[in-house]
């Protein structure tokens, strides 16, 4: 179990040598570092599929079950948390319920965001380890800044598409999950050309008051019923259309869902010339999307895939 030995501190990540401690002691706002090395991700963040580091192991069913009865390999794992957030600009501002916010450092980290979309990948993992190894619910705070971010206050434009795209549904929890779709439709605009979740559910959402909202939405029913034709995103698609091929754990892991960095209108297509088929039956899906395990499997990929505009690193794939 070396995830497990690495966060008990009896063995160092590989190929970096580094102990669990001293990433949080001697890493924290080295910025510079955690930026360039590409290795320490998958340590700090493992999954239940391999990634490009091929000396970082993925989790297994009984190192899962290990590390969720072990509290100091959990404390561990927030203090990486931790790091990780302040790598970002953010601040974990309530330890028991995920709640998070700006750090003082914001501007700066998010200008690092925004030029370095690799990022966007080592979220997901995030999110997705998050919600196998015993802290799920701390996804939705995380997503819910993000949206916040991206959709009220106009920044982080590069992280907006894998926010709306995969950060919400990396979220296990459905209730959740569907809050947090429903936040987005709330503030996207223009509205006819939401697409994460179908114009039934839409719907339901226009006359409905938001937990920290004291209005409904303010949606005309000619907005809804004009909906444009829904854009189709093929990552996205071939992830919930895929015939699932099963979990051996009933955990929660996420880990099969992909990111992409960001995407151009050529990335689009209409649902009818999709290979897969018509896409209306997965919009209607989306926002119920299925618990971790009923996931389709992707195919050796741990925050998933990114277009050929990419921003060039310099080691291919190396934060997967």
């Amino acid at each position: 179990m070396p995830n497990l030995q690495f966060y008990r501190g009896q063995i160092p990540s590989s190929p970096d040598g580094v102990f669990i401690e001293d990433f949080h002691n001697k890493w924290h706002r080295k910025y510079s570092k955690l930026e360039e090395v590409h290795s320490y991700i998958q340590w700090l963040f493992p999954l239940q599929e391999p990634g490009m580091n091929y000396q970082a192991k993925e989790l297994t069913k009984k190192e899962i079950e290990a590390f969720l009865e072990d509290g100091t390999a959990k404390q561990r794992l927030v203090a990486s948390y931790k790091l990780m957030l302040d790598f970002y600009g953010i601040e974990l501002s309530n330890d028991i319920t995920g709640e998070v916010k700006r750090a003082n450092n914001w501007r700066e980290r998010f200008d690092n965001l925004e030029t370095n979309t690799h990022n966007n990948l080592r979220i997901t993992r995030i999110l997705k380890c998050l919600g196998t190894l015993g802290f799920p619910h701390y996804q939705a705070p995380l997503v819910r800044f993000f949206l916040e971010q991206t959709l009220v206050k106009d920044k982080l434009y590069n992280v907006k598409e894998s926010a709306l795209n995969y950060f919400i549904f990396a979220v296990i929890d459905k209730q959740e999950r569907r809050n947090l779709v429903k936040y987005a439709y709330a503030h996207y605009e223009p509205k006819h050309e939401f697409v994460w979740c179908p114009k039934t559910i839409q719907s339901i959402f226009r006359g409905e008051t938001f937990p920290d909202d004291n209005n409904p939405i303010d949606l005309k029913q000619d907005d809804i019923d004009n909906t444009a034709s829904y854009r189709q995103i093929d990552t996205a698609q071939s992830s919930y259309e895929a015939s699932d091929r099963g979990s051996s754990i009933t955990t929660p892991n996420t880990s099969q869902h992909p990111t992409i960095d960001s995407l151009k209108q050529s990335d689009y297509q209409t649902s009818s010339g999709h290979p897969e088929g018509n896409t209306d039956n997965w919009r209607k899906r989306a926002a119920d999307k299925p618990t971790e395990h009923e996931l389709p499997k992707r195919i050796n990929i741990s925050e998933g895939t990114t277009n050929a505009d990419h921003d060039e690193r310099k080691n291919k794939g190396a934060d997967q």
